[in-house]
């Protein structure tokens, strides 16, 4: 979320523009300061002690005021004044959020006493958190939210494994807002320290032309290429997306460049839309950030989180790769060439921003070698970027210190609504925890499924595509990670596959019609038809279907195994991508005639199953490689064939 400068739309009377404005920025700064302190123990140096749970509750005193001076009620309205409603509502927020901070380690012993002064700013809280919530994303989670909040009170009367323990409503109110399984949770304590580092280092990366040298680079690397725009984009929004934490954040901040160049070059507006949904909702499932959920799945693994990130590497490289040759086949297939010269920047000039690498490879020491805390690697990696860029600038250009201060205010703004969506998170999980609904969704998952794992996982995948619709990351992987990771996990798959699994399949909400919200949101810079890109989009992102299968039954696709069956599941299944996409797409040198494209899909597969999923894997797995290579031969052979007899008929 990002202020901008305000156009007619909203009344007029209320708190002015001059005044709110200033007003929300120093409080996002000042959230951004609080994090930095916290993530570097800045209060143990000053021999402070607080809960955990406080300096969350710290964080929320500026989120919720900064969603009602920034959020009009009506989502479509641009905001000119704040109404004195808002005005209320902000002050009603920091008084209630200060109370909690200042009275937590007496008021956490009395939840279950139901006195006042728990239940009524417990209420408050509540109300707060999702009015804010509706006006930062929407009807969607809030929907959902209550309907937990209804079971909450009411479990008592569904019928057989679905009943649930039934709370008054005092205690429950009082349990959600200031127990640390609630809104103060771990949801609350992953988005207030991690994620906000994270998001600095990205905000600061744009700031200081950091994203433009990669944008750059990626156009002298893929430009020169046939098909470079689509390639560029594919690369660029893999990058963003990384460290973003929404989908369709990610298609309208690259989709506005990329998309109208895909369609300059001559593809399609559905391809172009549906190429760029597919590359930004990648970006979620690409390690390091992975839209935030990397940091809280390691908590809920309770495993570090570099074991994480190198699960989810070597599948996010495999789903990029299908994207990435599929660009190249539409692009062979449409005779599109590469980007004219004119619009490729020069190397040298590109190459002034080569220090922009070294902080992240800084990142990476400090995660991986030096084994920092996550928040304190991106903090370091932040430091080095600003020292670099405000020494050696990029292409001439070097931020000032004024631009460099102001990516305070601009990352408090970015992560509020991920705080919200983190807020009303642990309003989930305390439902699922105080009332047993965790417990019995498992066990009717694995009463249905349990007798066969392709049902469970099917019937797994179905429900997490259904209850990703329309949710930003962060929320769809909390919702099933609480949900349906556990009925999975409780069949014997490996924990990090299980969640890895429900998270792919959350993800793929974002483009699988009929609510596939990046895919619309890229129709719409595309003037697409959003139905068309949408099937487009799952037409790219083919890999993201089977991929999460695939390691479920061999866990040598998250890197965990023998050296060797690790290395043999990468090569096999590298190939195996390569020969489905070509089979998706029609082509390989030339087009294919579809008995062709069905024995591509087939040596594909037999690629792609892992020699571990069964006892004759190894067999399929070389079968599909000699049959794959024999038909791409063929293909080569056809194609150079036709060429030579052009030529001749020419001559």
């Amino acid at each position: 979320m990002e202020l901008q400068t305000p156009t007619p739309g909203e009344a007029r009377s209320g708190l002015s523009y001059s005044i709110w404005r200033p007003l929300a920025n120093t409080l996002a700064a000042a959230m951004t300061l609080l994090s930095i302190g916290w993530a570097m123990s800045f209060q143990r140096v000053l021999g402070i002690d607080l809960y955990p749970q406080q300096y969350f509750a710290g964080v929320l005193f500026f989120v919720l005021p900064i969603a009602y001076l920034t959020l009009p009620a009506r989502r479509a309205t641009t905001r000119i004044n704040v109404p004195w409603y808002d005005v209320a509502l902000a002050l009603i927020s920091a008084v209630v959020l200060g109370y909690i901070v200042a009275v937590y380690p007496q008021i956490v012993l009395k939840i279950f006493a139901r006195t006042i002064d728990v239940w009524l700013p417990g209420l408050l809280l509540l109300l707060l958190v999702l009015e804010a919530l509706r006006r930062a994303t929407g009807w969607a989670l809030v929907l959902i939210i209550s309907c937990f909040c209804l079971y909450g009170l009411f479990g008592d009367v569904f019928p057989g494994r679905m009943q649930g323990r039934a709370q008054s409503w005092d205690l429950l109110v009082g349990y959600l807002a200031v127990d640390s399984n609630g809104i103060l949770g771990l949801p609350m304590s992953i988005a207030s320290t991690v994620v906000m580092a994270f998001i600095f280092f990205g905000v600061l990366l744009g700031l200081t032309g950091g994203s433009k040298f990669f944008t750059d680079a990626a156009m002298i690397g893929m430009g020169r290429y046939r098909g470079g725009s689509m390639k560029i984009a594919v690369f660029a929004s893999g990058l963003f997306g990384s460290i973003s934490g929404s989908a369709v954040a990610n298609v309208a901040g690259t989709g506005v460049v990329t998309i109208p160049m895909i369609k300059r070059d001559g593809y399609p507006a559905h391809k172009a839309a549906a190429i760029e949904a597919v590359a930004s909702t990648g970006g979620q499932l690409m390690p390091p950030v992975m839209g935030a959920s990397a940091f809280l799945m390691a908590e809920f693994l309770a495993i570090p989180y570099q074991q994480i990130v190198m699960a989810a590497l070597l599948p996010a490289i495999l789903y990029y790769a299908a994207l990435f040759i599929q660009a190249d086949l539409e692009a062979a297939k449409l005779k599109i060439k590469a980007v004219p010269k004119s619009q490729i920047p020069a190397g040298r000039l590109v190459a002034t921003g080569m220090h922009f690498a070294l902080a992240f490879a800084l990142l990476i020491y400090l995660l991986f070698w030096a084994r920092f805390q996550p928040e304190r690697a991106a903090l370091w990696a932040s430091g080095a970027l600003i020292l670099s860029a405000y020494f050696f600038g990029y292409r001439g250009e070097k931020p000032s210190a004024r631009l460099i201060l102001s990516s305070l205010a601009k990352t408090g703004h970015s992560v509020v609504e991920i705080l919200l969506i983190s807020a009303a998170s642990g309003i989930v999980i305390g439902i699922l925890n105080i009332t047993g609904l965790s417990f019995n969704l498992t066990y009717a998952l694995v009463q249905v499924g349990g007798d066969n794992i392709f049902l469970l996982l099917g019937l797994s995948a179905l429900v997490c595509i259904i209850l990703g619709m329309g949710l930003p990351t962060l929320g769809v992987y909390v919702l099933l990670a609480a949900l349906v990771a556990p009925a999975l996990i409780e069949v014997g798959i490996n924990p990090i596959a299980a969640h890895l699994y429900v998270l792919y399949f959350g993800m793929m909400s974002m483009i699988t019609p009929p609510i596939a919200m990046a895919a619309f949101a890229a129709a719409s810079i595309a003037k697409a038809p959003s139905m068309a890109t949408g099937w487009a989009a799952m037409r790219f992102g083919w890999s993201a279907y089977i991929i999460p299968i695939l390691f479920v039954f061999s866990p040598s696709l998250i890197l965990i195994g023998e050296p060797g069956q690790i290395a043999l599941a990468i090569v096999t299944a590298f190939i195996g991508i390569w020969l489905i996409s070509c089979a998706i797409s029609g082509y390989f040198s030339a087009a294919l005639q579809p008995l062709t494209r069905v024995l591509f899909a087939l040596s594909g597969m037999m690629c792609l199953i892992p020699q571990e999923a069964f006892s004759g894997g190894l067999y399929t797995d070389l079968f599909g490689i000699a049959l794959g290579g024999g038909l791409m031969f063929f293909e080569y052979k056809k194609a150079k064939t036709v060429v030579a007899g052009d030529e001749d008929q020419a001559t």
